[in-house]
């Protein structure tokens, strides 16, 4: 089958008191038919107009022959490199899609400037640029589209040749685009951002890198009859009924992958849930682990632990060794349509609107408020081996060095609490950032999240805000050692990754979270430092 799920566990004991239920409410089959009442009156008029991803396979079809023609005129004008500028559902999708495929595609889903220049350093002759966004407002995707334009024509290169839209029809992007001479894919306006991996924002991009998209599609196609039906083993019921029922809440989603062939889905998934379920005070927070996370050996009654594996077996209620878990396998494009089925579910059992993200836009106003006044950045409350020192008054009061600043933060965690780890930097020089994930989660006995800036905003970032109000959360951001302007923006890519950091920390601090920021001034020198710390 193209896909499988296995449950035990507390999980088992959701899916049989919660699916009949749902199966009797006829769930699956009005999601199929785009019901949108099934989330109560205050969401249908969202839900309207957020329920095409349902029919995203067949009406991404004719998409198949028009990329492949079009790969196949790049490579023939030289071009062997695709590079995509997007944010959220319109980057993490094609990263999971190329990476699954052995597929090179370059990633620029960041506004740090090192990992800008980068992405226009690496053979921009042979380069075509592909930029996904659904109004073309997004201030990370404007800014990318226009140093690679600038960059183009620097080096003798018509723009026009070279720059492929993605967006919705009628946006201001479309429009600019048209008129630019550039190649435009339409996407369907009738999915959002993050339910979009299956349509033109997910297979365009992978499709004109070398992805056999025909195939993924394929793979979607062959579970949609088993997520349309009323029944009892529907994977999308059984999988949303496992991550939103469990009794008491098991509101942290622990997301592992054992053994699957997917590269990154984790990723994906998560997004998709937080940004999904996150709101009015509730929501499922997912957690994405390594296989040697702390928070595995734990046991943690609020986290609920999903493997991604090669197989996870015909029998929905199998054994599993006495472990309290959820395990899934099966095909990358079965994959995607079952979990936005889940999220769905997911949302009518949490009571909450799955299509909208009310929270988001507040950190995009906080940062445009700062990138309008530009005030001189706050002072460091103090300076620690070159390391700057800011935070919430809670945090920094209690602090007196690094390691001080960093209990008192954890011991802003309650018993339910988790950690948000946001990196405002450079990952391609810094990846061993990463690291400190498994150190907080050792230190605090907790789950620990970690996020890439500013793309976490597109994604947890409706968590961080919307959701259980739990989080404590640590900023490390760096001093770039080279700064980019941008065309016809007063603000360089280093006034803007400083501008969401900051922005994104003051609506933490209107919400009540804890917050701590830490700025490495001498990013590698200061590492070391910052995981002694740590201890």
């Amino acid at each position: 089958m193209s896909f499988r799920i296995g449950v035990s566990g507390s999980a088992a004991d959701a899916v049989r008191r919660v699916v009949p239920t749902l199966v009797d409410d006829l769930v699956a089959s009005s999601i199929t038919t785009l019901d949108p009442s099934l989330w109560g009156s205050d969401a249908e008029a969202e839900a309207a107009k957020r329920l095409g991803w349902t029919e995203s396979v067949a009406i991404s079809r004719p998409l198949v022959a028009e990329i492949t023609a079009l790969r196949e005129s790049l490579h023939a004008a030289g071009v062997t490199r695709i590079a995509l500028a997007g944010m959220g559902g319109s980057s993490l999708a094609p990263e999971v899609i190329t990476n699954t495929s052995g597929v090179n595609l370059t990633v620029l889903d960041a506004t740090d400037p090192g990992q800008v220049l980068a992405a226009l350093s690496d053979h921009l002759e042979s380069t075509a640029l592909v930029v996904s966004s659904k109004s073309g407002s997004t201030v990370e995707t404007d800014s990318q589209r226009r140093v690679f334009e600038r960059a183009f024509r620097a080096a003798g290169i018509d723009p026009a040749e070279r720059i492929i839209v993605v967006t919705d029809p009628g946006s201001p992007l479309e429009e600019s685009a048209r008129a630019a001479g550039y190649r435009v894919f339409n996407a369907d306006p009738n999915v959002g951002g993050r339910y979009s991996a299956l349509t033109a924002f997910g297979l365009v991009p992978s499709g004109l890198a070398g992805v056999d998209i025909g195939e993924i599609l394929d793979e979607a196609e062959s579970v949609l009859l088993s997520l349309a039906v009323d029944s009892l083993d529907n994977p999308g019921l059984v999988l949303g009924a496992a991550i939103a029922s469990a009794q008491p809440r098991r509101d942290k989603l622990a997301i592992v992958a054992d053994g699957t062939h997917i590269v990154g889905f984790a990723d994906w998934v998560e997004q998709l849930i937080a940004e999904s379920t996150g709101k009015l005070g509730t929501g499922i927070l997912p957690v994405v682990l390594d296989l040697d996370a702390p928070e595995l050996a734990a046991n943690l009654p609020d986290v609920q632990v999903v493997r991604v594996v090669a197989d996870a077996g015909v029998d929905i209620f199998a054994d599993q060794d006495g472990r309290d878990e959820i395990r899934v396998s099966g095909t990358l494009g079965a994959q995607f349509l079952v979990w936005e089925y889940a999220t769905v579910v997911a949302g009518r059992l949490l009571g909450i609107n799955p299509f909208d993200q009310p929270d988001v836009e507040s950190a995009k106003i906080a940062t445009r408020g700062l990138l309008d006044s530009r005030p001189e950045p706050e002072p460091a409350a103090f300076i620690a081996d070159g390391i700057e020192v800011r935070g919430t008054p809670h945090v920094i009061g209690a602090a007196s060095d690094l390691a001080s600043a960093i209990d008192a933060l954890l011991e802003e965690l309650g018993p339910d609490g988790y950690v948000a780890v946001q990196a405002y930097v450079n990952r391609l020089a810094l990846p061993q950032l990463a690291g400190i994930r498994s150190k907080l989660a050792t230190l605090s006995r907790r789950p620990v999240t970690f996020g890439w800036g500013p793309r976490f905003l597109h994604s947890t970032g409706q968590f961080h805000k919307g959701g259980t109000a739990t989080g404590v959360f640590l900023q490390i951001l760096a001093t770039p050692p080279e700064d980019l302007s941008i065309p016809d923006r007063p603000f360089t890519f280093g006034e803007l990754i400083q501008a969401q950091a900051s922005g994104d920390a003051s609506v933490l601090a209107e919400h009540g979270r804890p917050v701590l920021t830490l700025t490495l001034t001498s990013p590698e020198e200061n590492l070391d430092t910052l995981f002694e710390a740590l201890g």
